[in-house]
């Protein structure tokens, strides 16, 4: 018994591994019931119930950062708020590409949460390994947190002239690679990443993947190009590992979630792309000023944050008003 609360109170990145073990515990059971209960069965997702879903993991990542507040501190609750947001708000750039992805490969409706699915189990790891490297790159070399305040206000700058850039998943570099190794089927076959069937050339049995399971990988590739711009930005705000990863991961799975609401209005936020530049660019001009004014108090950069992207969401509705959708799911 002593043991085992020796271990449980082992400081692993800053925090007790019973810290740790609740927050994968939460999101364990958050997974568990969303596949086994909710979505046991293939069944193609309406606003509606998108809405409530994206609502309920909300609700806990609200709660959990309330917890936070309490027990670590209103430092660290305000930290963990504005990681949130900030995570939360820069993923929404991942809908418009997501949706692309899956219209282009003819992704039906009814499997698209399977691959949103299975992909934040991706997402959950290569997140855990980059907030690692870099929670090491910021413990050993300070100087490193300048280098991330000069690429968030480049990438910053980047988006707002970027923001009418359409992605060209056709010509995609790692799309033409994934076609060019494997043998992929020309539609998908049910809820199947791979399948066996007869090799047309030789007619022997062979292992196909499908363009459910290009779609999957194209995923995971899309939110690791998005993590370079969002995990720097949260660091910026914050150097717990703790808030940095559980801010995170609580964003990105609220966020899946509500692909199938946004994705139907999505080109109601075109806008949107020049709130989060302009976040990007004040946080990384805020590491600069920390050394001139002094610590910025973590109040001010979420409202700052909030204030961005609450402007761009409703400069967006305000300017697309009477707009259809021109998105396919």
């Amino acid at each position: 018994m002593d043991t085992l609360l020796q271990f449980l109170y082992t400081d692993f990145l800053g925090k007790a591994v019973w810290i740790w073990l609740l927050f994968i515990g939460i999101v364990v059971s958050l997974l568990a019931f969303d596949l086994g209960v909710l979505h046991k069965d293939d069944h193609e997702i309406e606003v509606r119930e998108s809405l409530f879903l994206s609502a309920g993991y909300i609700s806990v990542a609200l709660l959990f950062g309330a917890w936070v507040w309490w027990y670590l501190g209103a430092t660290s609750g305000m930290e963990y708020l504005t990681g949130f947001l900030i995570e939360k708000s820069l993923s929404m750039d991942n809908v418009f590409v997501i949706a692309m992805i899956f219209t282009y490969l003819a992704i039906p409706r009814l499997y698209q949460h399977r691959v949103l699915f299975w992909g934040i189990l991706g997402v959950i790891v290569l997140r855990a390994i980059m907030i690692g490297l870099g929670a090491t790159l910021v413990t050993q070399f300070s100087w490193i947190l300048y280098v991330f305040g000069v690429f968030l206000v480049i990438t910053g700058i980047k988006m707002w002239v970027m923001a009418d850039h359409t992605p060209d998943i056709a010509n995609n570099a790692i799309l033409k690679f994934l076609r060019k190794r494997m043998r992929v089927t020309p539609a998908v076959e049910g809820n199947a990443f791979f399948i066996n069937k007869p090799d047309p050339v030789t007619g022997k049995t062979v292992r196909w993947a499908t363009p459910l399971f290009l779609a999957l990988v194209m995923v995971e590739i899309i939110d690791l190009v998005f993590a370079v711009d969002s995990v720097p930005a949260i660091f910026a705000i914050t150097k717990d590992p703790f808030i940095v990863y559980t801010s995170n991961i609580f964003a990105i799975l609220g966020l899946r979630a509500l692909y199938f609401a946004l994705a139907a209005m999505v080109h109601r936020f075109q806008y949107l792309k020049y709130a989060l530049a302009l976040v990007l660019v004040f946080i990384g001009t805020k590491i600069f000023l920390v050394g001139i004014v002094g610590k910025i108090p973590p109040v001010f950069s979420l409202s700052v944050t909030f204030g961005l992207i609450a402007g761009g969401v409703l400069v967006s509705l305000y300017k697309t008003r009477g707009q259809a959708s021109t998105h396919g799911g």
